[in-house]
């Protein structure tokens, strides 16, 4: 059978099973996999034909949980531990106080952006809007510019900044290291979130829509007596991006001494990187004011069970690339591949905004978007850094965001805004982000190649 009908085959199983039949995306993944290697003619595959259907899956999904499950683990610990010891507060309060009560939208864009990086974003939702709408309690103004400002921050860093999921795996598919996907993914993701701000600023004159549900639920953020210190809120956070980055760039430092090289190397490992973080949020709600250890063991196994959820998904959407590779996606690609390089930023972005529009997930669109992408890739001579075609799959999985999406529902209903109110306001701003990451990205790719 023909790649390009293979591959036509998988993304209707993908869409239909999600879409249509709402069955869950692990589910969903795995079996497609399973179809798309039943469909591979023999001679595509090598040495790899003398083995069965289920070993070829199981091949690809054991070297996706081998290459990222200790991360994906170990980041959802982190989350759920800064959740519970209330770090995430003490970094809202901080950034407050910084930037001033009157620019408290500014300090939730910061924050929304900040946790983003080890935490799943809807968590951050759960977590910051409550204290968004204690905060509009106090003054009755700029509630939607308050909302908007967390989503404007937080649904950046989900899409574009390891570890959380799938900017983790979407480097991992592509060979990038994770520590340039940070850097990079930072930088187009802060472009992008403000230009989110600007429009949270233009709707929230524009569109007179009150916080309807903020008399509900969710305490005003504590003082600062009650909250951690702010170094240790930050420390999980900061740890990993500060060791792995330090793991990338030691060897390009002639003056570092070898011994000091191999210990940079050791602590920088990303499985130990963010292992040392979790282990540092862990402490920190471990030595919380009447925190006791069964507390402490209930918020290890709820980020467990999350984060078990989110490997099993990850992990099947790498079996269902390695089976697409399989498939020949190779040849496909290589007639794939636009004459000008720059081009396939925009296809790369647009093939996840599709993707992301017809079933809901961004995580989903970007597992299903690199499987098309990244051998086209890797086929094409890039004049640039193949990060930046991971960004604009990143970026692309922001439009598209309307009822078929959870996190539209969660903004929703945690707001008392109706389905067209949060359209009109969120779902605008997060396109309008993905628009700007994608110019970013081609901006940067331009100028800063890094080839």
């Amino acid at each position: 059978m023909p790649p390009l009908v293979i591959l036509t085959v998988a993304m209707l199983l993908v869409l239909a099973g999600v879409l249509w039949a709402r069955l869950h995306p692990f589910l969903v993944l795995i079996v497609t996999a399973l179809v798309v290697a039943a469909l591979t003619p023999p001679e595509r595959l090598g040495e790899a034909a003398a083995l069965p259907i289920g070993r070829r899956v199981a091949e690809g999904f054991g070297k996706t949980a081998h290459d990222i499950g200790i991360l994906i683990a170990m980041a959802s610990i982190l989350g759920q531990c800064l959740m519970e010891a209330r770090g995430a507060e003490r970094i809202v309060a901080a950034i407050e106080r910084l930037v001033g009560r009157r620019r408290a939208a500014f300090a939730f864009l910061g924050a929304g952006f900040l946790l983003g990086i080890p935490m799943f974003a809807e968590a951050v939702f759960y977590l910051l809007l409550p204290l968004a709408k204690a905060s509009w309690r106090e003054t009755r103004r700029h509630g939607v510019l308050l909302v908007l400002s967390i989503v404007a921050g937080a649904t950046m860093t989900h899409s574009l900044v390891p570890p959380t999921p799938g900017p983790l795996f979407v480097a991992d598919e592509m060979g990038i290291d994770i520590a340039l996907m940070m850097r990079q993914g930072m930088i187009v993701g802060a472009i992008a979130a403000l230009a989110g701000f600007g429009y949270a600023t233009w709707a929230d004159r524009h569109f007179a829509i009150p916080l309807r549900t903020a008399g509900d639920e969710g305490p005003a953020t504590a003082s600062d007596g009650k909250l951690p210190p702010l170094w240790a809120s930050l420390l999980p956070i900061l740890l990993p991006v500060v060791l792995i980055s330090a793991d990338s760039a030691v060897d390009s430092m002639t003056v570092i001494p070898a011994s000091v090289a191999r210990i940079i190397h050791f602590v920088g490992d990303k499985n130990l990187a963010l292992t040392a973080s979790a282990a540092a949020a862990i402490l920190l709600l471990a030595c919380r004011p009447g925190a006791s250890r069964e507390k402490v063991r209930q918020a290890v196994a709820a980020a467990v069970l999350e984060g078990g959820e989110i490997i099993l998904v990850i992990a099947a959407g790498g079996a269902l690339g390695a089976t697409l590779r399989q498939a020949g996606m190779a040849e496909l690609a290589a007639a794939a591949v636009p004459k000008q390089a720059l081009l396939l930023l925009p296809i790369a972005w647009g093939v996840t905004v599709l993707i992301r529009a017809a079933q809901g997930s961004a995580t989903v669109a970007m597992i299903t978007a690199v499987g098309i992408i990244a051998p086209i890739a890797d086929a094409a001579s890039l004049p640039y850094h193949e990060v930046y075609v991971a960004l604009a799959i990143g970026c692309g999985s922001k439009p598209g965001m309307w009822m078929n999406d959870s996190g539209f529902w969660v903004i929703a209903r945690m707001t008392g805004m109706t389905e067209t109110e949060t359209l009109k306001t969120a779902s605008v701003m997060v396109a309008i982000e993905g628009t700007v990451g994608l110019l970013a990205t081609m901006a940067l790719a331009t100028i800063w190649p890094i080839t």
